[in-house]
């Protein structure tokens, strides 16, 4: 019996490592791409080389083509990237943080109405709503606040706060308001601290979701000055690129900061993992 279980095990963690490597090779791959030579390419998998080509490609070095110009389009879009996504996920979590007080710990008319609107949005794919949001915020087309008010509010995230307040006793809220407390007061000392890990995981989650969004860039703001590294990327090269390399390494550029964000905070995310699967 024991054999079995021993056996068993070993099977379960070579699977376990076979897919674990099978899904970091394509990040494997990528970075690998980037600092090859551009005569190498596509046409290695062990390095023999390393050169920074790509990179001076796109920050406007000595590579072939590139220069000043080049330096500060991609700089401008990576800086657009982060413009847009860490105001979007604070937002969110405020938002969230909110909604889901009100909707726990308040009473007001009309709440049960506010939460059957919010659950009925999540049988629905965004995309079907591109198009009247576009309509609503083409005024601020090709502004900071036209790529960034239609996205703050995470569903998800909302429900991520809804399931936490439900475990917190309205007793301790009531006390609050008995010492004098006002609701924001109440949200800023007592329901944000408490809520740690779950405002991180959400903050983390909308962040990644606007640092990689695509189609809603491409549409609001077609300025080159306004466009984010995800928008940079699909425009300037595409599968018939000649220039393979300065894609890996603008690729990099894109994935850096998340894989950074996670790490600094994968505590707080395993701790909102585990709360979600209570």
């Amino acid at each position: 019996m024991k054999k079995k279980v021993k056996v068993s095990t070993v099977i379960i963690c070579m699977v376990t490592l076979v897919l674990m490597l099978i899904s970091l090779f394509p990040y494997y791959y990528m970075v690998l791409q980037s600092f090859l030579p551009r005569n190498m390419v596509d046409k290695a998998l062990i390095p023999k080389g390393v050169s920074l080509d790509s990179y001076r490609y796109l920050l406007g070095g000595n590579g072939a083509g590139a220069g000043a110009k080049d330096a500060l389009k991609w700089i401008r879009a990576l800086m657009n990237s982060f413009l847009v996504s860490i105001p979007t996920a604070a937002v969110s979590v405020w938002v969230g943080l909110m909604t889901g007080y009100a909707t726990t710990h308040m009473q007001y008319k009309g709440k049960s109405i506010i939460y059957s609107s919010l659950l009925f949005q999540m049988f629905f794919p965004v995309i079907i709503l591109l198009v009247p949001r576009y309509m609503l915020i083409r005024p601020l087309a090709n502004h900071y606040l036209g790529m960034i008010l239609p996205l703050v509010i995470s569903i998800w995230g909302i429900f991520m706060y809804i399931n936490y307040f439900k475990t917190v006793p309205s007793a301790v809220f009531e006390a609050a308001k008995i010492d004098g407390a006002s609701d924001i007061k109440i949200l800023m000392k007592i329901a944000l601290p408490s809520t740690k890990s779950i405002s991180i995981i959400v903050f983390l989650s909308v962040f990644m979701t606007r640092w990689n969004e695509l189609m809603w860039d491409m549409l609001v703001a077609p300025d080159v000055k306004m466009q984010t590294l995800n928008v940079m990327i699909s425009t300037q090269f595409n599968q018939n690129s000649t220039l393979p390399g300065p894609m890996y390494a603008a690729s990099v550029m894109l994935t850096l900061p998340v894989i950074i964000l996670f790490l600094c905070f994968s505590k707080y995310f395993k701790e909102g993992i585990n709360f979600m699967l209570k």
